[in-house]
């Protein structure tokens, strides 16, 4: 699937989502995001798709000035002028529209996401990178939550994952200052996994991929929605949340397969099943 602002593709039970509106830094249009809610969701439903890997698409700037995604597009977001007489939408119908299909809210994927961030990861651009599981970046690239500088607040999920994720008072920091960080800086904090050079990271997230696709499919979603959902409670239920789904996986085909193949000292060929 191709649009001009959207490049959805698959390989290999890879789905590759690039981001095409260069000239706009790759920033969100409403366009954007109805297109990438509709990916999200093929891929979520699609099972011979495993692995997911998001990005930029390059511009012809500078290598500073390449951008991941540069958050929502302030100019193309702006409400549309409705007819005389016509009433606002409510705000409760504005909220659960806009908490659609989308990785950042309202949409459960355990299957497993690369973020591969070839430039600036700004606002919404960088909510987008918290939602995903693995983030390699390349040297030159910038991250911040900037909403606080024109006077609103990261409505993504920034609020609440940043604080999850890297320590209380630098994700604070960020938060409030709205400053930006370099991707030396975002590794130091545990922000993101990896930083390669500029020219190899497409290279990096698909050598990444690659790996992923060596394991069990069921076992990384079981993996990833363990994990995940381990965190929002004590750890004895964690541990019980744990032993659920090691027991989901445990009839598997997919578990018989590996453990054959480690006896016979081969590649398993998982089905996902």
């Amino acid at each position: 699937m191709s649009d001009d602002d959207l490049i959805y593709e698959k390989r290999d039970h890879v789905a590759y989502f690039t981001l095409n509106r260069p000239k706009a830094m790759n920033s969100l249009s409403p366009g954007l995001s109805r297109l990438l809610g509709e990916a999200w969701v093929d891929f979520r439903d699609d099972p011979d798709s495993w692995i997911a890997i998001i990005t930029g698409a390059p511009s012809d700037r500078e290598l500073p000035r390449q951008a991941f995604c540069a958050g929502n597009d302030l100019i193309a977001s702006q409400p549309q002028a409705r007819p005389a007489g016509e009433p606002p939408p409510s705000r409760a119908a504005g909220f659960f529209r806009a908490g659609g299909s989308s990785i950042m809210r309202g949409l459960e994927l355990w299957k497993p996401v690369i973020a591969a961030v070839n430039g600036y990861a700004l606002g919404g651009g960088l909510e987008m990178m918290l939602a995903c599981d693995i983030r390699i970046a390349s040297e030159h690239a910038t991250f911040g939550l900037t909403e606080a500088r024109i006077a609103s607040l990261p409505g993504g999920g920034g609020t609440q994952r940043l604080p999850r994720q890297i320590p209380h008072a630098i994700a604070m920091y960020m938060l409030l200052t709205a400053e930006r960080i370099d991707a030396e800086e975002a590794y130091r904090i545990g922000l993101i996994s990896k930083v390669v050079p500029h020219e190899e990271l497409m290279t990096e997230a698909d050598r990444i991929a690659d790996i992923l696709k060596t394991n069990g499919p069921l076992s990384m979603r079981a993996i990833k929605q363990s994990a995940m959902k381990g965190l929002d409670g004590p750890l004895d239920q964690g541990l019980l949340l744990e032993q659920h789904y090691f027991n989901l996986l445990v009839d598997t085909e997919d578990r018989a397969e590996g453990r054959r193949a480690f006896a016979e000292k081969r590649t398993p060929e998982y089905q996902g099943r």
